[in-house]
């Protein structure tokens, strides 16, 4: 009988989990690590794509988004693990236990560690580094999921889809389950994919082409989940755009199917153009020196409006701008 994934598989999935890294910080030295030069070894915070420095900034992203959970991820998280315990127990304060919260780890976290976090984490996502596989029993990394599913957790490995990857397979009595990520090519370790011989999937995806093939046999296994480069782009990702969208797009802002926001922006006029004014204040707003409002508003009325115009296309609560478009 197939097993239901587990719990931050499925809000994660359902693009309903808040991204905290908690720090870029880490003493292991992955070679296959896909961290962005920005975070990668960089004691800094963010929630989803916004960094911040506090429990409350955490909690407001949280949120915009409606969050159902959060997963802890870095970095190594437990390296500043009075950082993961201020910020799970606020998250549990305000949001209910039912907030789920998983941890991820590239550590073998001890009895005292795993007390410390009973009540707020709910799930342990342990990486053991691939130069262990091959005797991964024997390593600490077996004991602590033990300790840890007697202490209530519910526990896994999450690793990347390496060549290797099969071997794990000897574990999984000892786990509640097994995530495998499609190996990514990131600007911090295209060096060593080059060095090994590994080459992107195509010119558009930054999967490692054999890599979702290096993982097949061992994914058979009710207990092991593939999950694949492109899903988390095009579903994880726009599930949570989409959710944030919902609870900060303004009554201009229109919504694509891709959790994106598009509205129209005009420069060098005037006060409010009686042209978008006539359409209620409610379709336009005056920020930093620009005003904003519909796009198509912009299309209908450029003759009238006059200014500079362009069209914008922005991740929700002013994320990143995705595309400009000029408007005559």
């Amino acid at each position: 009988m197939e097993r239901m994934p587990a719990r931050g598989c499925v809000l994660c999935q359902q693009g309903a989990k808040m991204v905290l890294f908690i720090t870029g910080m880490c003493r292991h030295t992955c070679w296959y690590c896909p961290l962005s030069r920005e975070r990668k070894g960089q004691d800094r915070i963010y929630a989803n794509e916004k960094e911040i420095s506090s429990t409350e900034e955490a909690v407001r992203v949280a949120q915009r988004m409606s969050a159902l959970g959060t997963g802890i991820t870095g970095g190594e998280p437990l390296d500043r693990i009075g950082r993961v315990i201020e910020y799970s127990r606020v998250l549990k304060q305000i949001f209910g236990e039912e907030h789920h919260i998983h941890l991820y780890t590239a550590l073998a976290p001890g009895e005292d560690t795993l007390r410390s976090l009973a009540g707020l984490v709910d799930e342990i996502r342990m990486h053991p580094p691939a130069e262990c596989w091959d005797n991964v029993s024997r390593t600490g990394y077996v004991k602590a999921a033990r300790r840890a599913r007697e202490m209530g957790f519910c526990v896994g490995f999450e690793v990347p889809a390496l060549p290797e990857v099969g071997i794990l397979e000897s574990v999984l009595p000892e786990l509640d389950f097994l995530t495998i990520n499609e190996l990514e090519w990131g600007e911090t370790n295209a060096d060593e994919m080059r060095r090994r011989g590994y080459v992107p999937v195509d010119s558009v995806h930054n999967a490692v082409a054999g890599s979702r093939e290096w993982a097949a046999s061992i994914s058979r296994n009710p207990k092991v989940r593939f999950c694949s480069s492109q899903f988390k782009d095009s579903v994880q990702l726009r599930e949570r755009l989409i959710r944030v969208a919902r609870n900060t797009a303004r009554p201009f802002d229109e919504i694509t199917r891709d959790g994106t926001v598009i509205y129209g922006v005009v420069e060098s006029v005037e006060g409010i153009p009686p042209a978008i004014r006539d359409y209620g204040e409610e379709m336009y707003e005056a920020r930093e020196g620009v005003i904003e409002t519909a796009w198509w508003i912009l299309a209908e009325e450029q003759v009238r409006i006059g200014g500079k115009k362009a069209v914008i296309e922005r991740y929700p609560d002013r994320g990143i701008v995705v595309e400009v478009l000029p408007v005559p």
